[in-house]
């Protein structure tokens, strides 16, 4: 993913890859990352295995064509484990932050999680609330900050801005579960983004048989709900990506073949997104 981005060291804990050319389109992967950063206050107690089941390995690299296509990629460089990109600042429970002013209950996985997907504590011990802050701060507010300032900057170009917030899933929540659709959409009841977007969604995926879901299991998350705001020409639409689609869910590698098949497919739905042309909300407060 490029070399190690260090907040400590005053460098960015994300990876932006300029457009080639400008278009509406942006694509963001907070879920990309795998680092851990060489800080005790993180604390974290993860196995190799848990930090590649929880990430959305590859994403990054199926959307690698983005930026060639005109659309900005914007990529977490630390786990999700360090901080969860897709949620809220404040999405935290008293057993996460011992003393936090405002805490929620039950947040198992909120923007810091403490179990992992299968249950098993990652979080070593609770974080007190100046060392949490010191890791929203380093972590999570400079991933915001960028892609806010990356909508604001597309909407001042183009008039609007189309935010693919993409994702991986895997291809059941349990064993037991019955298989999730190829792709699933998130636009909180299509209410994210323009009729528009959710059209070329399905087309694009469509066309190639691929089984689509539209907010089941995941209708999206913060990314989604915070700036997806059709009104004032921010339109955003979570794609998950069912793993089975490319890549081997055991051993945790691409597959040959499967994978290059994918990207093609993903390079195409970009493209389409790029000629989209939809109503300007220029001037638009947010």
């Amino acid at each position: 993913m490029g070399a190690a981005h260090d907040p400590a060291a005053g460098r960015s804990p994300f990876l932006r890859t300029p457009a080639s050319h400008s278009t509406a389109v942006c694509v963001e992967v907070p879920h990309a990352g795998l680092a851990i950063p060489d800080d005790p206050a993180v604390a974290l107690e993860v196995t190799r295995q848990e930090l590649l089941r929880d990430a959305d390995l590859y994403v990054e690299k199926l959307y690698a064509q983005a930026p060639t296509q005109g659309a900005e990629l914007l990529s977490a460089f630390y786990s999700r484990y360090v901080v969860d990109l897709n949620r809220s600042a404040d999405d935290v429970d008293r057993s996460t932050v011992a003393d936090h002013p405002s805490p929620r209950l039950g947040q198992t996985r909120g923007v810091i999680w403490r179990t992992t997907t299968r249950g098993r504590p990652c979080l070593g011990r609770a974080l007190s609330y100046r060392d949490f802050s010191q890791r929203i701060q380093s972590y999570y507010t400079p991933y915001h900050l960028e892609l806010r300032r990356l909508l604001q900057e597309t909407r001042a170009r183009q008039g609007f801005a189309v935010l693919v917030a993409a994702h991986s899933m895997p291809s059941r929540g349990r064993p037991s579960e019955a298989a999730r659709a190829d792709v699933v959409p998130g636009s909180l009841g299509g209410t994210s983004c323009a009729p528009e977007v959710l059209e070329v969604v399905d087309r694009v995926f469509g066309d190639v048989g691929l089984s689509i879901r539209h907010d089941v299991p995941y209708q999206g998350g913060h990314t989604t709900a915070h700036y997806g705001r059709p009104a004032l020409g921010w339109h955003v639409v979570q794609i998950e990506l069912n793993r089975a689609l490319y890549m081997d869910e055991d051993s945790s590698k691409p597959r040959p073949g499967d994978f290059e098949a994918l990207q093609a497919i993903l390079r195409r739905f970009v493209g389409e997104l790029t000629a989209l042309r939809l109503p300007r909300a220029d001037g638009a407060e947010e």
